[in-house]
C-alpha cells in the first residue's frame, strides 16, 4: 500500500534558487507514494504590510539560507524515488493545489522582463487573495480567478552540469511556468541523477499564457502529487497532460527555435501515438493543434504546444 507523506516548508528542507544532484535528500519515497508538499515564495523586500498572514517559516528561511546567489526561487526538496535511475522517467500527478496564505505579490525589476528598457525603475505591490472565495484582488480593485499552480518542478539535472539556476527551465524541467500545470494535470520529467531529486517552488496563484514582467501571483502553495516510476518511457524534455490535452515544450533563447523544439516532439507524440505519419501529425497540430508562449522572463523563453487528445483516435479507427 502505498504512503502519504507531508512534507513541510523549514529551512532544513528547502535550498534557494538552484538544481544540483549533489544535493542529498530531505525525503525518499517509494514508487506509488503521494506527498503533500508546502513551499513558500520571496525575500525579505517581497513581504507584505501589517495585516497579512506570512508563514513563520518563510523569515526562518531567509534567515537561514539567504540571501540567494544564483536564483531567486525558493524550493522544497529534493525527494528522492526509491529505485529511480538516469534514463527512467519520473511520472508526477498534480493531484491538489491551494494557497496556503492571503496575500502574493508581483513585480518587475529594470533590465529584466520581456521589455527590459522600457521600464527603468522597479515596481512592486501585494496582492490580497480570498482562497475561500477562490479570486485575487488587485490593488487598483479588479478581481481574477485564482487558478494555482507550481512554477518550478524540476528534477536534479546530470552531476556532470553541477549547480544550476533556478532560473532557466531545461531538459529536467525547473523554471517551466506552465498556468496549465495545476490540480489534474500530469507532468512526466526525464531522470538524470539517482533518485530523480524532484524539487518545486514559485508558487503562482494565477498566470496567464506568457508571464511576460517578471513575476505572476507570486504566492507560498500547498500541493498533493502522486509520484510514480516509469521505466517505459524515454524523454528528452518536459511533456504533460491534461484530462483534455497533450502539451510538448520547448526552451531556448530564442523564441522561434523553443517553438520549432514543442512543434517538433507534439509531432512526434501524435505520430507515436496514432500511427498517422509525420506530415500527417504536422497537418493536424496546424489545423486543431495551439502553440503557447509559456514565458518570456526566464533567459530560456518558452513554448508549449497542446492538441486535444479526443482528436487522437489511431489511424484508421475513424
Amino acid at each position: 500500500m502505498s504512503a502519504h507523506h507531508h512534507l513541510r516548508a523549514s529551512p532544513d528542507t528547502c535550498h534557494w534558487g538552484y538544481f544540483d544532484a549533489a544535493l542529498p535528500p530531505v525525503l525518499t519515497i517509494a514508487d506509488g507514494d503521494r506527498v503533500t508538499i508546502e513551499t513558500v515564495s520571496g525575500a525579505a523586500e517581497d513581504l507584505p504590510p501589517a495585516g497579512f498572514h506570512v508563514p513563520p517559516e518563510l523569515p526562518a528561511i531567509h534567515a537561514a539560507l539567504g540571501p540567494p546567489t544564483i536564483g531567486p526561487h525558493i524550493l522544497t526538496g529534493p525527494i528522492a524515488l526509491a529505485g529511480a535511475m538516469p534514463g527512467d522517467v519520473l511520472e508526477i500527478r498534480i493531484e491538489q493545489v491551494s494557497p496556503r496564505q492571503d496575500w502574493g505579490f508581483n513585480k518587475n525589476l529594470p533590465l529584466l522582463g520581456t521589455l527590459p528598457d522600457d521600464f527603468p525603475t522597479a515596481h512592486a505591490m501585494t496582492i490580497a487573495l480570498d482562497p475561500a472565495r477562490g479570486i485575487a484582488r488587485l490593488p487598483w480593485g479588479p478581481e481574477i480567478p485564482l487558478a494555482p499552480f507550481f512554477g518550478v518542478m524540476g528534477t536534479a539535472p546530470p552531476r556532470e552540469w553541477r549547480r544550476l539556476t533556478s532560473v532557466i527551465p531545461r531538459a529536467f524541467g525547473g523554471n517551466i511556468d506552465n498556468r496549465h500545470l495545476g490540480a489534474g494535470a500530469t507532468l512526466f520529467l526525464p531522470v538524470f541523477a539517482p533518485g530523480a531529486l524532484f524539487s518545486c517552488g514559485d508558487g503562482h496563484g494565477a498566470q496567464g499564457d506568457g508571464e511576460v514582467n517578471l513575476t505572476a501571483i507570486e504566492t507560498a502553495l500547498s500541493g498533493t502529487f502522486r509520484f510514480v516510476l516509469r521505466r517505459d518511457l524515454r524523454l528528452e524534455a518536459p511533456f504533460a497532460e491534461t484530462a483534455t490535452h497533450l502539451i510538448t515544450h520547448g526552451f531556448d533563447p530564442d523564441l522561434d527555435r523553443a517553438a520549432e523544439q514543442a512543434l517538433r516532439r507534439m509531432i512526434a507524440e501524435i505520430a507515436a501515438r496514432t500511427g498517422l505519419s509525420r506530415e500527417q501529425a504536422y497537418a493536424l497540430v496546424s489545423i486543431a493543434g495551439d502553440l503557447h508562449v509559456t514565458q518570456l522572463v526566464n533567459q530560456h523563453k518558452g513554448m508549449h504546444c497542446m492538441i486535444a487528445k479526443s482528436l487522437l483516435a489511431p489511424a484508421g479507427t475513424a
